[in-house]
């Protein structure tokens, strides 16, 4: 059976939390605006960027494409590193800041598309030192770089376009739901305007988790450092992340959701108690089993 936390008793303390975050949970929600934060840089930053970029390079193949606050450069051919900026980098920025980030990140970030593993594998390694981690690709804030194998498909880009956002707007965010999002838009649309994420690979796994009990109640989710979260092979804590933000999304209350934790992150560091606001329950218990009960019916999107 699926480990679970005993039924919610809140104490005193816990019922003045919650009291406190409700009460300015109005306020908030009034305040809520569309947001749109300007380019840290000029364009007089991203043209000797550029100049500096060009530089190193690893051959003629390389193309470049200023795509505030980013700059893409690719070894595809031109057309294809213009369109990714413009169709994909472009669209994701302005949709992830018209719902959660008003900051832009503060450096100029590089993002590298690979055109397939071979040159993924040896420019990561000799641009960075470090062979990639990952068949697809990820973001080192040390090399202020989104490292891309583009060949496997935009979705990790989107995915890794959300963490230098995160950074730059809401440092203390934890790893739950830093990856939470990230994975909710790396299979995404577009609907009524907005960015939506969609059902994914992820999916069957979680599923099969839920079947054999080895999900993670959301408190300890919620709460665990990078360390504990990113220590998981299966990934449990991701897919498990991905659709609760995806079961807020359904609901309407994801944007909602961020913009309360991340304004009472000092009371709330982990979220759990905006969690129960924005669901306006108690028993956290039997919504994990409501939740659990509704991510067996969803179906991997084509």
């Amino acid at each position: 059976m699926l480990a679970r936390v005993l039924s919610l008793t809140l104490s005193v303390v816990a019922l003045v939390c919650l009291s406190s975050l409700a009460s300015n949970h109005a306020s908030v929600n009034a305040g809520a605006k569309t947001f749109a934060g300007t380019p840290a840089s000029s364009d007089e930053d991203f043209a000797r960027h550029v100049e500096t970029l060009k530089k190193k390079l690893p051959s003629s193949d390389f193309s470049i494409v200023i795509q505030p606050p980013f700059v893409v450069v690719g070894d595809d051919t031109p057309d294809s590193v213009k369109n990714y900026a413009e169709h994909t980098v472009k669209w994701a920025v302005d949709k992830l800041k018209q719902d959660y980030f008003r900051k832009d990140p503060k450096d100029i970030l590089d993002i590298w598309l690979f055109k397939d593993s071979a040159s993924y594998e040896k420019n990561a390694l000799s641009l960075f030192g470090d062979k990639p981690s990952t068949p697809y690709g990820d973001y080192s804030s040390a090399h202020k770089a989104l490292i891309m194998n583009i060949s496997t498909g935009g979705g990790t880009l989107v995915h890794e376009i959300v963490h230098p956002f995160v950074e730059a707007n809401f440092p203390a965010c934890p790893a739950w739901l830093n990856e939470g999002l990230g994975s909710l838009y790396e299979q995404c649309g577009e609907v009524n305007g907005h960015i939506r994420g969609l059902t994914n690979w992820r999916l069957p796994g979680l599923q099969n988790a839920i079947r054999t009990g080895t999900v993670p109640s959301f408190r300890k989710l919620m709460s665990m450092d990078p360390g504990a979260f990113y220590d998981d092979a299966r990934g449990t804590h991701y897919a498990a992340s991905r659709y609760l933000c995806y079961y807020l999304q359904q609901r309407g209350l994801l944007v909602k959701f961020y913009r309360e934790f991340a304004a009472h992150q000092k009371q709330d560091p982990t979220g759990y108690q905006t969690l129960h606001i924005i669901l306006h329950t108690r028993d956290m218990t039997a919504f994990q089993q409501r939740w659990e009960k509704y991510v067996l019916t969803l179906k991997q999107s084509e």
